[in-house]
């Protein structure tokens, strides 16, 4: 079950610039299920198993502080998460999961049970080390598919998606989701309680928020608006879109990882080196290597 993360200082021997401070590894996308490749689409489900295996394999030789899963752990089925959740037992690091759009592609049933499977206390977070804060955030809190039927943020997301129609919006898709206005409240707290502390924040998401494109999460203009106003804000780490994407606004990154379930044999992850100055995605697969000057006041 998901622990709080207790925190965790950094090496003094990398305060010279030349090691990093801290790494963690990130997946996005795996989207297992025991189905049959969709060939048109370029997704190949089942494959997902051997190439999160290798990509546990690859984090187990690094020193990790943890790794990240960015959503979309399977792509249906409710048994699903009984072939592909074992393979993070042979992790050595801790684990954090957020979930996307299709980890709720289950029966109604299942639907108040997909949190707690997934071995987390609650489907948005944060927690903190090396002089980070690092948030995760839940894009299906408001959206048609992640609440229990006649929860009243069905209607509200109802709402939202026709409004989003109404004005042309290329991420008005019923795939989509957004944050609710207590998520986006506390998100701009906790963001200001970091910056009380001192620490840096990275934002992790399912959906993509910048630049416009059509997977992005349906409040993505509240969310951008609040991330590039607060000077203590890095970047915005996400899955979703599994082409994958770039922006940088006001000094501030969002990285669209590529997803791992896209190809018939090559994977994507990435290790994430943070530095004083900087960081470093180095890609693996199909993930791209990246150099991100860090620009906080």
């Amino acid at each position: 079950m998901f622990a709080p993360f207790g925190g965790f200082t950094v090496d003094a021997s990398a305060a010279d610039g030349k090691a990093p401070l801290f790494k963690f590894g990130i997946v996005a996308d795996p989207q297992y299920a025991p189905v049959v490749p969709n060939l048109k689409l370029d997704r190949y489900y089942s494959n997902s198993l051997w190439k999160l295996s290798e990509a546990i394999e690859a984090f187990n030789q690094e020193d990790l502080r943890f790794v990240a899963t960015l959503g979309d752990i399977i792509d249906r089925h409710w048994e699903s998460y009984a072939h592909i959740l074992p393979l993070y037992d042979k992790l050595k690091h801790e684990r954090f999961f957020l979930l996307g759009n299709h980890d709720y592609d289950v029966a109604a049933e299942y639907l108040t049970s997909v949190v707690r499977t997934a071995g987390m206390e609650k489907a948005y977070y944060d927690f903190a080390g090396g002089g980070y804060r690092f948030i995760v955030l839940d894009g299906n809190d408001v959206s048609l598919f992640a609440p229990p039927k006649d929860d009243p943020r069905r209607e509200t997301a109802a709402k939202r998606l026709e409004e989003l129609k109404a004005n042309g919006a290329v991420n008005a898709q019923t795939w989509n989701g957004s944050l609710s206005d207590d998520q986006f409240a506390w998100l701009d707290k906790t963001i200001k309680a970091a910056q009380s502390a001192g620490e840096k924040v990275i934002v992790m998401g399912h959906y993509p928020i910048y630049p416009e494109n059509e997977h992005n999460m349906w409040d993505s203009d509240r969310i951008v608006e609040l991330l590039i106003s607060s000077s203590n804000v890095v970047a915005y780490f996400n899955g979703h879109n599994h082409a994958g994407n770039f922006g940088e606004l006001n000094g501030k990154y969002f990285i669209n990882f590529k997803g791992m379930v896209d190809t018939p044999a090559t994977s994507a992850y990435a290790i994430v080196e943070i530095y004083d100055e900087r960081v470093e995605i180095r890609g693996f697969g199909r993930e791209e290597n990246r150099t991100l000057k860090i620009r906080t006041a």
